[in-house]
């Protein structure tokens, strides 16, 4: 279900422990509660289940076609 309200392009950032993923993502601005964007559960969703899923296991090409990566690095 679409939120009603003007739609507006956003990063977000996704993370794990050797990644960073930027994503550019279409958020809601409600005009009942135009204090914040926010974001649909479709959106939500995908961003938890498939861009945070991938980072995990350290799928570089499929977060590449998500958004910028950035890896950690490991100084000892």
């Amino acid at each position: 279900m679409r939120i009603p309200g003007k739609r507006v392009r956003r990063l977000r950032w996704i993370h794990s422990d050797r990644f960073a993923v930027a994503v550019e993502v279409e958020m809601v601005i409600p005009p009942d509660d135009p204090s914040e964007p926010r974001l649909e559960s479709e959106t939500d969703a995908l961003l938890r289940d498939d861009v945070q899923e991938h980072a995990q296991r350290g799928d570089v090409e499929s977060l590449k076609r998500r958004g910028r990566v950035y890896e950690v690095e490991v100084v000892a």
